[in-house]
C-alpha cells in the first residue's frame, strides 16, 4: 500500500521563513551594531563640523562613549572576536544612561544640570526643524536610539553564541567585507552630504 506524502502546511512555511529571518539577524547582529555606531559617529561630526552646532558637555560624554565603539566593533568583526561584547557592551550601556539623562533635560522633564561648557546642556538644535508629531526627536534621542540598537545587537550576539559567528571560510570573508562596506558606505554618504552643503 503506497503511503501518502505529507503536504507541507502553510504554517510550516511561515515558521521556516521566520527561522531564516532570525538566523539572518543573528548572523548580522554585529554588523547592525557597527552600522548604528558609524551613523551616530558620522552624524555627530556632521552636526558639529558641517552645521556648526556646538556640542554641550553631555554631548561630549556621549561622543566619548560612541566613537570608540566604531573601532571596537569593526576590529571585533574583522578578528571574529567571541568576546566582543565584553569591550563594547559596557560603553553602549553607559551611553544609554547618559543619553537618557540628557534627553530628559532637553525635554524639560528634569531640571537642567549646570554645564561647564560654552553651550547649555538643555539646548535643542532640532526644535526649529522637527515640530509637531516629530517634536520628540532631539539629538540625545538619536544617540539613545543608536546606543540601544548597539546594546540589543550585542545582547543578541551574546545569547546566540557560535551561531553569530559564521564557520565556513566564505561566510567569514563575507562578514569581513560587510564590515568594511558598512564603514566605507557610511563615511562616503556623509562626505557626499557635506559636499552638497
Amino acid at each position: 500500500m503506497a503511503q501518502a506524502k505529507e503536504m507541507p502546511m502553510a504554517g510550516d512555511d511561515a515558521q521556516a521563513a521566520m527561522g531564516g529571518l532570525v538566523g539572518l539577524l543573528t548572523a548580522s547582529c554585529r554588523h547592525i551594531a557597527l552600522l548604528a555606531a558609524m551613523v551616530a559617529t558620522c552624524g555627530s561630526l556632521f552636526f558639529s563640523d558641517m552645521l556648526g552646532w556646538l556640542p554641550c558637555q553631555l554631548c561630549w560624554y556621549q561622543r566619548i562613549l560612541m566613537y570608540p565603539l566604531t573601532v571596537i566593533l569593526a576590529v571585533g568583526i574583522l578578528r571574529r572576536d567571541r568576546g566582543l561584547h565584553w569591550y563594547a557592551l559596557p560603553l553602549s550601556l553607559m551611553g544609554m544612561g547618559v543619553s537618557t539623562f540628557h534627553y530628559l533635560e532637553v525635554m524639560k522633564i528634569i531640571e537642567p544640570s549646570p554645564c561647564s561648557g560654552v553651550v547649555p546642556c538643555s539646548i535643542d538644535y532640532l526644535t526649529p526643524i522637527l515640530t509637531g508629531p516629530l517634536g520628540f526627536i532631539k539629538i540625545p534621542f538619536l544617540a539613545l536610539v543608536a546606543f540601544t540598537i548597539i546594546s540589543i545587537m550585542l545582547g543578541n550576539f551574546v545569547v546566540a553564541g557560535d551561531e553569530a559567528l559564521p564557520a565556513d571560510g566564505r561566510a567569514q570573508a563575507a562578514a569581513r567585507w560587510w564590515a568594511l562596506g558598512i564603514v566605507a558606505a557610511t563615511v562616503l554618504a556623509f562626505l557626499g552630504l557635506a559636499a552638497l552643503l
